[in-house]
């Protein structure tokens, strides 16, 4: 292992809070998004010499996370691993458009890890098609397809949104 530049650790830790947005897409848990993002950094940084420099940091990140949630997922089912809901209570105290985001995320968590992934990439990290369609490993077409019964399956569990969200 050859150690991160300061530069490198420096730019790891500002995308913490797109890491953490595109966590909590994959995992659905706070917890669990924290972890995965945890698990990820230290992959990042063991493996920092796998890095080329000139490349997208993010990107690489992205694709680090992407296949340590996988990893994840596989060892949950050959556990057989269940978690329990979020406390009642979490919904207490707050406002309209909060309720909005929390129907949103809530119904983005129902979907399949594959479109989960899609919509995470393009929908939340703004990806365009194409870098998505590379960071996931899949062709553009098969992205265009998961995003597109996505996108149908939230509308059908959310029904008609306002125009600021669609």
């Amino acid at each position: 292992m050859s150690p991160a530049s300061p530069d490198v650790r420096h730019q790891i830790a500002a995308l913490l809070p797109r890491l953490r947005r595109f966590g909590r897409t994959l995992a659905r848990h706070p917890a669990d998004a924290d972890d995965l993002v945890q698990i990820a950094i230290e992959k990042a940084l063991n493996r920092i010499d796998q890095w080329a420099p000139g490349t997208r940091l993010d990107s690489w990140m992205f694709r680090i996370m992407q296949n340590a949630w996988i990893d994840e997922v596989r060892a949950r089912e050959r556990r057989d691993q269940t978690f329990l809901p979020e406390e009642a209570g979490a919904e207490v105290g707050v406002q309209d458009s909060q309720l909005d985001a929390l129907a949103v995320r809530r119904a983005v968590a129902q979907l399949g890890d594959e479109q989960r992934a899609a919509v995470g990439m393009v929908l939340v990290e703004g990806f365009s098609y194409q870098e998505a369609a590379e960071l996931l490993g899949i062709p553009i077409g098969t992205l265009t397809s998961r995003l597109a019964r996505a996108r149908e399956a939230l509308q059908a569990w959310l029904g008609e949104l306002p125009k600021e969200m669609t």
